[in-house]
């Protein structure tokens, strides 16, 4: 589809004119209403009569009639979010754009939101729409990004952050420059790091160790998931998360690497039996806001939204850690699912061995793999950003 330019952000109120106020030197002033040319005492007894009129009727019903409608609100913001569906989409993003903006601020802001994957934008394109304009706030997935930016996928290269732990560590490291290149490169206002859960892998047949992936199809949906699947000797296959089913049931891939909640939304434990529970990668998404927009933002609503989202995006994460766990237990059938419809797919732990394979691989093919998509100054990133808070140092070009 061809995308227009969105509609400007601002959507003005004609109360002024309809409660008769003007313009006068730059501020405001009531309008004069013309001489009446009744006596004044006889107008005075000419509005005393409808008074008692609806002072009785007050009496009678209560004080419902005098209520009045609440006001629009001043400004409507169009946010493009995340992934239809999950749980950080419908319990976190679409609430509080669509309820808590609009109490925070007592009505005067509010704003509309729909998913990306039902918007009509490319994932792929998201950052450059932004950059553009014609999505003025959006939400781009690291992993859509990674083939026309692969300097931006740095913290959650696969195989990088075995947990939510070090994944903290890795994005704290490289905010400062991925803030810095977006403002200053597209013209783009990083105002939140979203993540998705755990990124696993679940297979159709017996799985003992990562070992076992020598020569399986396996659905992947980054270069650096096909490095990691290429390095245990699998082979690797780029599908779109709307393409997996599909894929299973005509044998295409045999293994998928998703979250473990999505995977169960989408029904993986009724087609697969082993579930690793690595995760590969975890998702990693940037909310970001076009400059220009941003910027012609009232100071008040800007510093509402510096305030309240950071605990958006905490309440994401926090999610996202809670999804991990729920996805397994509910792929696995544990108890500590809540779903109706629970899986009984056999959890293939990380092994002492598996964890020794899984440094050498990033160390030895992820990491070198990503540098050589980027270019030599990506190393020179690295080494200033995550290698020293992860103790991995990048390799220079000689």
């Amino acid at each position: 589809m061809t995308l227009a330019r969105w509609p400007g952000i601002f959507h003005g109120s004609s109360a002024s004119e309809r409660l008769g106020i003007c313009c006068q030197n730059g501020g405001l002033a009531l309008a004069t209403m013309p001489q009446s040319p009744f006596p004044r005492s006889h107008l005075i007894l000419r509005l005393l009569r409808p008074a008692a009129t609806l002072l009785t009727g007050a009496l009678m019903v209560g004080t419902g009639w005098a209520q009045t409608p609440p006001a629009p609100p001043l400004q409507k913001l169009r946010i493009v979010g995340g992934l239809a569906n999950l749980n950080q989409y419908t319990r976190n993003e679409a609430p509080f754009w669509t309820q808590t903006l609009a109490r925070l601020s007592a009505g005067k802001y509010d704003a509309d939101i729909v998913p990306f994957d039902q918007a009509g934008v490319p994932g792929s394109d998201m950052l450059r729409l932004i950059e553009l304009g014609v999505v003025p706030f959006g939400t781009a997935l690291m992993s859509s990004l990674s083939a026309r930016y692969p300097q931006y996928s740095a913290p959650d290269l696969a195989g990088l952050n075995p947990n939510i732990a070090s994944l903290k560590q890795s994005v704290a490291a490289f905010r400062p420059y991925l803030e810095k290149e977006l403002r200053t490169r597209h013209g783009v206002e990083v105002l939140a790091l979203y993540i998705y859960p755990a990124q696993v892998i679940f297979c159709k047949r017996a799985l003992a160790s990562l070992a076992d992936l020598t020569g399986r199809r396996i659905r992947v949906s980054s270069a650096s998931q096909s490095d990691f699947v290429s390095a245990w000797g699998g082979v690797p296959v780029l599908t779109g998360f709307a393409q997996i089913m599909d894929n299973m049931a005509s044998n295409n891939t045999e293994c998928a690497i998703t979250g473990t909640m999505s995977g169960h939304k989408l029904g993986l434990h009724e087609v697969t039996t082993h579930l690793h529970t690595l995760p590969v990668t975890w998702g990693l998404a940037i909310f970001g806001a076009n400059l220009a927009a941003w910027d012609a933002l009232p100071p008040d609503l800007k510093a509402l939204l510096r305030r309240e989202l950071p605990a958006l995006e905490a309440a994401i994460w926090a999610e996202s850690e809670r999804e991990t766990g729920a996805g397994l237990a509910c792929n696995t059938g544990a108890q500590a699912c809540s779903n109706a419809r629970q899986g009984h797919m056999v959890e293939v732990p990380l092994s002492a061995a598996d964890e020794r394979r899984r440094q050498e691989i990033f160390r030895a093919t992820v990491l070198p793999r990503w540098i050589a998509r980027c270019s030599v100054r990506c190393a020179d990133v690295w080494n200033q950003t995550i290698g020293p808070a992860r103790g991995i140092r990048a390799p220079l070009a000689p």
